[in-house]
């Protein structure tokens, strides 16, 4: 298909059929850069508020930086990834403090900034500065690979390469961000993954997919996501004083999912097990457990991550307001149930703590 018949296709179906994002009307690097970070792994109908949350919260890049990460992994709370707010964190402290608050002005600088790999940096590159760059997202692998019939892998190298120059060879010579906005846009509203609307398409004439009647093989992915099963059991060690309720509660690490996020006491099992049972596969000080009143145990909680199922159990555990200070505690801290609310937390978490919390 022609070069210059393909973009121009697409550059007239994108005035007409483009949605009005709050993105799309601005060139302000940060702005734009928000937005990518939020909708990566994201739908824009999910990602559009929390943009909004994060414009309206930290207007300028300084203000993200300047930032308590707590604050911020809250207000990214329920999105998912939150490797992606502590790197848009880090980020933004990058720009404030390395550079001077000035936002990279090209492709190459703009991957220098944490999280930000080939096709953020593309995007940034292409909508802030109309930088000539291809922009290659799952959106452009599947109108690409249908157009033109290319069967590569788009998970394997030699897919990333082929696609990538192919999306290149296509740039036309004006107006190259909204070309990039709008080719996006046609993967995400026409030449969708299930159901595409070839009926209404302007490719179709042109389009080798729907000439052979492939649109559903097209395009290939060989490589598998491996889903991994994972048992978690909660246990709430609380204690009472003075009319108030104190939970326990430890801030997580980055090396396993939901870092920097808040949850429980977590003991993982091969499987779920009654709190009898867990407390017999677990090595908590016998004389101390003794002096503890075990509570309710919760139903069965379920979460989905892409790579994840999670399952999980929540139990109540009464200890003596003196016992708040064992050595098994140190990597916890009591908070007051009411101050629970404010600390960043995942969401399976959260649904725990809307439900059958105290």
């Amino acid at each position: 298909m022609d070069k210059h018949l393909f973009a121009n296709s697409i550059l007239n179906w994108y005035a007409k059929n483009k949605r009005d994002l709050p993105w799309r009307h601005t060139k302000d690097p940060y702005k734009i850069w928000l937005s990518e970070i939020i909708l990566q792994q994201t739908r824009v109908k999910q990602g559009l508020p929390y943009y909004q949350k994060f414009v309206e919260t930290y207007p300028l890049v300084q203000d993200l930086a300047s930032a308590d990460e707590q604050n911020v992994l809250r207000l990214w709370q329920g999105l998912g990834y939150y490797s992606r707010a502590r790197n848009l964190h880090t980020a933004a402290k990058f720009v404030h403090h390395e550079r001077g608050g000035v936002f990279p002005e090209s492709y190459q600088e703009l991957l220098k900034m944490k999280g930000v790999g080939d096709y953020t940096a593309s995007a940034i590159a292409s909508f802030a500065y109309n930088e000539k760059v291809a922009v290659v997202d799952g959106n452009v692998f599947r109108v690409l690979a249908r157009v033109f019939g290319i069967d590569t892998d788009i998970a394997s190298h030699k897919g990333a390469k082929e696609f990538g120059a192919l999306a290149k060879s296509l740039l036309p010579d004006e107006h190259t961000d909204a070309y990039n906005q709008g080719i996006m846009e046609f993967g995400a509203l026409q030449c969708t993954p299930q159901k595409p609307d070839c009926m209404y398409c302007p490719l179709q004439t042109h389009c080798v997919a729907y000439a052979q009647g492939k649109q559903k093989e097209l395009p290939v992915k060989i490589k598998k996501i491996k889903v991994k099963h994972r048992y978690f059991h909660y246990l709430l060690f609380f204690y009472k004083n003075n009319g108030q309720t104190f939970v326990a509660m430890k801030q997580r690490g980055s090396q396993d999912i939901w870092g920097g996020l808040y949850d429980f006491w977590l003991e993982e099992q091969p499987k779920l097990l009654s709190a009898i049972d867990l407390l017999d596969v677990i090595n908590l000080p016998q004389a101390q457990l003794k002096k503890m009143v075990i509570g309710k145990e919760s139903v069965i909680y379920k979460h989905i991550l892409t790579h994840q199922r999670i399952q999980a159990k929540f139990h109540h555990i009464e200890v003596k307001p003196a016992q708040k200070d064992l050595p098994m505690f140190d990597k916890l801290r009591f908070y007051e149930v009411n101050e629970v609310a404010a600390l960043p937390k995942p969401v399976l978490i959260d649904n725990y703590l809307n439900k059958d919390f105290f």
